[in-house]
């Protein structure tokens, strides 16, 4: 008998070619008749619903898993083009178009809509009118399933990225490289995380609650950098709010009130889907540079609700280390009335520039939601957020348990990353590299249980110490140690001095945080840095030994501080904490004195300041977020106010203490994001000292003698330059995110952005502290309100920023400097 093997192989054969060949992939430019590139094009499958927009290069790529044959180009002002595709897939393919004619001339469109007549607006304000009517917002309270899966991917993998000898015995990592269905680029996975959550919420309360049930690493696991940037990088939005924001930038909705003036629309097409008739609108932004987005979507042409949308930032979009950003997003039709989001999709392209070949990382978070209910009111405490809860077994489930509850399967990449990145940590050579990048991240050498640095503080300067090195560490377990010890010496080899300092922290309760700390320091210190102090035993000024200086700052002072205090944190982001210290102070230069007189007849002095203290203080920083469970937890580096207040009683006789006193302190920080026109930052600083005190112990009014800019310091002001024990300060900075640049032609292309800024003082001192006032430092106080401002220039290569700061009065005061230029690094997108 004949085997049907053969027969069954050949059928088999078939079946996979068809799959295979079934897919069409297209990679293009959209040009005009002079070879120009036209920008936002709309390129689409016939018969189909898939389709993108060229980007502001002309440049395209559409993929559709099944096979199709003809391709429609079209864009405003052009005559729509179909292609036939003879090949499933092509690259680099150029499509050409022409420019409609009427009465046998060329008729020249600039791009932009009409905002009048346009059909597309009207859908768009009647979207506006029903966008607090669709979808969750419907109902009082819903709770659904959620599961998130993130992924970072190293892209434009070519073979000679694959033989560069930095990959030499980790070749098989290229096993798992695939095609981005996005932008047609191969990549490459090295992080996966998946998480499995249930959501709640409560739209008359306002109030959200998502409680994680499994959660599964591979990569960079425990990496709490990574961790936190992961959050601080896909956080929850709306497509139906005015602006999105996205890596501390806020976007403006295609969907946003003011999307008129932003973007334009242009309606293109209708067609049923599952049942519904739906409109699809085109839209791409007015102007250049502006953080806008180009795409299309399609709309209920009842309910006016959105049933899917894709959309991609602008390349000329003013973002740094961000090539292209890609969302989409898929509503379903619960019910007649009810469209529902049920999958979210976005990924970013991180890289060094914008060109099209650059390589770089893709971030991709896929997020899907089912199981929706609705009307099942939850208690007001259900909805209270844990202070510090952990549940180890959600990141110990099976991969039984995950085959059986995810909600899509992993494809063949996806499988298998977890297994090659676990062997990929086995790798010396990754090792090398992943410690490289962690030293640069978190400034520690990492070593068993312990790490060396911050290595950012091996090196400083100052006139007392001359040239100063510092070596330090601290214990090191994992990222939720309950309890960490740290300690430093440093040596100064102009006054041959050694320094140290050394603490502990120990959480002794979990779920409020109740943390016992204490500690002690040795060191030299610019105490004329900083306004609202705390007792930090390891906190130091960047002012006390930066290695450029402007003017003199040798008025520095020897610190021996030791301190014991207690915290809790009953609630989210509420923190209180009780503490006690001692410290003694005395000058740390020769023409610096901190001397007082003791006795009325001021006959007698003192040159050094012994006090004990206690003090209680609160600080509340509303919607912070954090990584971590442990005793030091890392802060996602998102835009939170911040309230302190602190309130201290200084004992006399106490340990040999010097003075009786009260001092009451308060900072406020609000930061306000302002859509489109950037970032404000409000700061506000009050405090009073009640009774009689020396130098050492009043408050001096922050400067600068830096060249770089420290925060919360006014950068006219020389150290010491005012003294007060009653004061107010107001800062107010906004950073345009270079609005303004993006309308000068000649200064588009640069991506500058610009800051402002104004900030001021009051301060005053009692007769009584002038009266004990034995140093030879004359106290001068701001009672006429001291006042500076600046304006700025930041984005220069992307990680330099320059201020320019001008005094608005005490112009005559000695050595007073009028006009000051500060500089910052950092990065920023």
């Amino acid at each position: 008998m004949k085997s049907k093997f053969p027969k069954f192989s050949v059928f088999v054969f078939l079946i996979v070619s068809q799959l295979f060949w079934a897919q069409t992939k297209v990679s293009g430019i959209v040009l005009d008749k002079s070879n120009q590139p036209i920008p936002f094009a709309n390129v689409v499958f016939k018969g189909s619903t898939t389709g993108v927009v060229s980007n502001e290069d002309g440049r395209f790529y559409i993929e559709s898993p099944q096979k199709q044959t003809i391709l429609i180009v079209a864009a405003t002002g052009f005559s729509e083009r179909e292609i036939y595709l003879e090949d499933a897939v092509v690259y680099n393919f150029k499509v050409k178009l022409n420019e409609i004619e009427s009465l046998n001339e060329v008729v020249v469109f600039t791009g932009k809509t009409s905002k009048k007549n346009n059909p597309a607006l009207d859908i768009l304000r009647k979207i506006w009118e029903r966008k607090r009517k669709n979808g969750l917002y419907q109902f009082d309270q819903y709770q659904m399933e959620k599961y998130e899966k993130v992924e970072f991917d190293m892209n434009t993998i070519d073979s000679a990225f694959m033989k560069n000898k930095v990959f030499k015995g980790m070749e098989f990592v290229f096993n798992h490289v695939d095609t981005s269905k996005v932008t047609g680029k191969t990549y490459l996975p090295i992080f996966i995380n998946e998480s499995l959550s249930d959501v709640y919420g409560d739209n008359s309360q306002k109030k959200v609650k998502e409680k994680l049930k499994a959660n599964k690493t591979s990569g960079f696991e425990g990496n709490q950098q990574i961790l936190s940037f992961l959050k601080d990088l896909y956080s929850d939005y709306s497509i139906y709010n005015n602006h999105l924001t996205f890596f501390d930038k806020s976007f403006t909705s295609p969907l946003s009130r003011t999307g008129i003036d932003v973007y334009n629309y242009v309606l293109r097409d209708s067609a049923y889907i599952d049942n519904k008739k739906c409109y699809n609108i085109l839209f791409y932004p007015r102007r250049k540079n502006e953080l806008t987005f180009k795409g299309d979507f399609w709309v209920n042409d009842t309910t006016f609700a959105i049933k899917k949308i894709n959309m991609a930032v602008t390349k000329s979009a003013n973002i740094n280390w961000i090539k292209d950003i890609y969302i989409e997003q898929e509503f379903e039709v619960m019910n007649d009335s009810v469209f529902l989001l049920t999958r979210d999709y976005m990924m970013s392209d991180f890289a060094l520039n914008k060109k099209e070949d650059s390589k770089g990382i893709y971030g991709k978070r896929t997020t899907l939601y089912r199981n929706h209910q609705f009307n099942q009111v939850k208690p007001l405490a259900f909805y209270k957020e844990e202070v510090n809860f952990i549940d180890n077994e959600v990141y110990q489930k099976s991969d039984e348990y995950w085959q059986e509850n995810r909600f899509e399967k992993l494809n063949k990449d996806e499988a298998g990353v977890y297994k090659m990145l676990d062997t990929l940590q086995t790798v010396k050579k990754f090792k090398q590299m992943y410690n490289l990048v962690s030293i640069l991240g978190s400034g520690y050498v990492e070593f068993k249980n312990f790490d060396y640095g911050p290595i950012f503080s091996s090196f400083g300067f100052n006139e007392v110490e001359g040239v100063r090195l510092r070596v330090g560490g601290r214990t090191y377990f994992g990222p939720n140690d309950p309890w960490r010890i740290q300690a430093f010496t440093a040596y100064g080899f102009n006054d041959q001095q050694f320094k140290y300092g050394l603490s502990g922290k120990w959480m002794v309760d979990k779920k409020n945080r109740i943390i016992i700390s204490g500690g002690n320091r040795r060191d030299i210190e610019q105490i004329g840095a900083s306004l609202t102090t705390t007792n930090d035993v390891m906190g130091r000024s960047f002012a006390s030994s930066a290695l450029f200086t402007t003017g003199s700052n040798g008025k520095l002072t020897n610190i021996n501080l030791s301190n014991l205090s207690v915290e809790i944190e009953p609630v989210k982001n509420l923190i209180f904490q009780l503490g006690i210290s001692h410290r003694t102070l005395a000058s740390a230069s020769p023409t610096f004195s901190l001397d007082y007189y003791t006795d009325a007849s001021r006959t007698s002095t003192q040159s050094e300041v012994k006090q004990s203290e206690a003090n209680i203080q609160i600080e509340f920083m509303p919607n912070r977020k954090t990584i971590g469970y442990g005793v030091e937890r890392d802060v996602v580096d998102n835009p939170y106010s911040r309230f302190f207040i602190n309130y201290s009683h200084g004992f006399k006789g106490v340990l040999n203490s010097d003075f009786k006193y009260e001092k009451l302190q308060l900072y406020y920080k609000q930061p306000i994001i302002i859509g489109p026109l950037g970032r404000t930052n409000i700061t506000m600083e009050l405090g009073k000292t009640f009774g009689t005190i020396p130098l050492g112990l009043m408050s001096v009014i922050p400067g600068n003698q830096t060249y770089f800019t420290i925060e919360n310091t006014f950068s006219n002001l020389n150290f010491y330059e005012f003294i007060s024990d009653q004061y107010a300060t107001l800062k107010w900075d906004h950073n345009f995110n270079g609005r303004i640049f993006a309308r000068i032609p000649f200064m588009r292309k640069l991506n500058w952005r610009e800051i402002i800024g104004v900030r001021g003082v009051y301060g005053t001192i009692s007769n009584a502290n002038r009266a004990i006032n034995a140093s030879g430092l004359a106290y001068n106080a701001p009672e006429n309100m001291y006042w500076e401002y600046s304006a700025g220039i930041g984005n220069i290569f992307k990680v330099f920023r320059l201020d320019f700061s001008w005094r608005g009065n005490y112009l005559n005061a000695p050595d007073a400097t009028k006009f000051g230029i500060k500089g910052a690094f950092g990065f920023h997108f």
